[in-house]
């Protein structure tokens, strides 16, 4: 469990700091990158399937959109 929570409080890896974010209105799967508007606020819970990624690639290959601020 405590792995678990790490993976949740930041990212798993350097220079993975790209967010994928579920959003709970709409359940849309939005990545947000470092210097965007909500980023600093946005948190990643793994157990609701949200996770973060290394490249803005590897974020839309999986299906996920940019957010828009």
């Amino acid at each position: 469990m405590a792995g678990l929570l790490a993976f949740e409080l930041g990212p798993p890896a350097v220079g993975c700091g790209i967010k994928g974010n579920i959003s709970y209105n709409t359940g849309e799967r939005i990545y947000h990158v470092p210097g965007q508007e909500h980023y600093s606020e946005t948190r990643i819970s793994l157990s609701k399937g949200e996770r973060w990624f290394c490249s803005e690639d590897a974020a839309r290959a999986a299906g996920w959109r940019k957010a828009m601020r």
